[in-house]
């Protein structure tokens, strides 16, 4: 089906996993339960950290704030792949999908940067022990979570006007989610100029809050061998190693997505991508977190055998 104005498009198709219809069933099924245990995971990390006083310091605030990102993240998305696995053909409304565009951007670049004030939290926690409690204040962290926030409502903003602002020629998403590249595909004329436009700002929204990462890692690596104690690089490693593995697994998938043109999309090979960043990182980061951090596994002990003596 093809359309003549943007004005004429009121909803679009997601094929989805179309290709496959066999695996649907099982797909769903792994879906659904993937998603029921990011909720609960994530949900569980934050009702631990607030009942639990000894947990509120900085890293834990911008934890849980990182699971509250993750539950709204992932639900932005799944809920209609799994419709898309039942209903044929998934139609989503013009607004419906800009809307969904709108907080999948919204919600991934809060947390590439909120990851970035995470990684600080731990180069001054390193690298400036004696000075970690009054460089992050509560008002400080506050500070970061809602620079966060805002960089990811203006960068949401600007791609979703951006996007639903070209005309369409084609109703037809070659993805189980509105999602940029697919949407690019289905633009009509020389989109050239919007993809640089897009490319550029995801150089800012992904890469500089990368390499403010990799600047406070480098700073923190430097520090952990200059410690004359073996115990202490091992404790100092441990403590970064989990919030490094949650940034690479993130950044690699969003940064290969995003940081090209159109000519280079591919269809099946982009959804097992944004497949990976929209499910498998926020399964990750619960699990992550809580197997190598042991406050938060002692705190999730006392909780359980409180609720056991209820």
């Amino acid at each position: 089906m093809v359309v003549e104005n943007k004005t004429d498009v009121f909803s679009f198709i997601l094929l989805g996993f179309s290709s496959v219809p066999r695996l649907h069933p099982l797909l769903f099924t792994i879906l659904f339960l993937v998603y029921i245990v990011i909720l609960l995971s994530n949900g569980l990390i934050v009702a631990i950290i607030n009942a639990n006083k000894s947990l509120h310091t900085p890293m834990y605030f911008f934890l849980v704030h990182l699971s509250c990102l993750e539950i709204c993240y992932t639900s932005v998305t799944t809920p209609k792949m799994l419709e898309n696995l039942l209903v044929k053909p998934t139609t989503i409304s013009f607004m419906g999908c800009a809307a969904q565009l709108f907080f999948f951007l919204f919600f991934g670049v809060s947390e590439c940067f909120l990851l970035a004030s995470m990684s600080f939290d731990r180069y001054v926690a390193i690298c400036r022990p004696l000075t970690y409690h009054i460089i992050m204040n509560k008002k400080f962290c506050l500070k970061l979570v809602i620079m966060s926030w805002f960089c990811g409502s203006a960068v949401a903003l600007g791609h979703t006007t951006l996007m639903f602002n070209l005309p369409f020629c084609g109703i037809a998403i070659n993805h189980f989610f509105c999602e940029i590249q697919p949407l690019f595909e289905l633009a009509c004329g020389n989109t050239f100029l919007y993809e640089i436009q897009v490319i550029a700002v995801a150089v800012l929204a992904v890469m500089m809050p990368f390499w403010m990462i990799i600047l406070s890692y480098s700073c923190i690596l430097i520090t952990i061998v200059k410690m004359p104690l073996s115990h202490n690089r091992q404790k100092a490693f441990s403590t970064c190693s989990s919030h490094l593995l949650v940034v690479t697994l993130f950044y690699g998938t969003a940064g290969f997505m995003y940081l090209r043109p159109k000519s280079s999309y591919v269809p099946s090979i982009d959804k097992l991508l944004s497949l990976f960043y929209a499910i498998v990182t926020p399964l990750l980061n619960p699990i992550i977190y809580s197997l190598r951090n042991k406050e938060l596994k002692g705190a999730l002990c006392k909780l359980w055998k409180k609720c056991i003596s209820h």
